[in-house]
């Protein structure tokens, strides 16, 4: 519910389009998070968000779960930030249970093309 606070609509939804300043916000919100998960968090040139968990063999291919945080202009509250905090879920339940992986988990926020390309123009 904390994520859904970001760029709130009429009747419980959500607008927190891709590359705008709502996008960004929630973002923050997400690796603030993970960094008090223990993860390693990346940003790739498209923006996309890696949240890195090791596993005990550092040789071993990671696993990789998530989506996106950003939504439709009139998303609901769980249009893609579902997979990306289930994501992140998984890792703080593995934390207090004291389970380590053999491979690296990695927790992936996806930078979807923007509904309006004039969100592209500004960057």
């Amino acid at each position: 519910m904390e994520m859904a606070r970001i760029g709130p609509v009429v009747a419980g939804g959500n607008n927190r389009q891709t590359l705008t300043d709502e996008d960004g916000e929630g973002r923050a919100l997400f690796r603030d998070w993970c960094v008090a998960a223990g993860l390693t968090v990346g940003v790739d040139r498209m923006g996309n968000m890696f949240a890195r968990r090791e596993g005990a063999d550092p040789t071993a291919p990671p696993v990789y779960v998530g989506s996106h945080l950003d939504t439709q202009p009139t998303g609901g509250k769980y249009d893609g930030v579902l997979g990306v905090l289930g994501g992140l879920e998984i890792i703080r339940t593995m934390n207090v249970r004291g389970i380590q992986t053999k491979h690296p988990v990695v927790v992936a926020n996806w930078t979807t093309h923007p509904s309006n390309p004039s969100a592209m123009a500004a960057e």
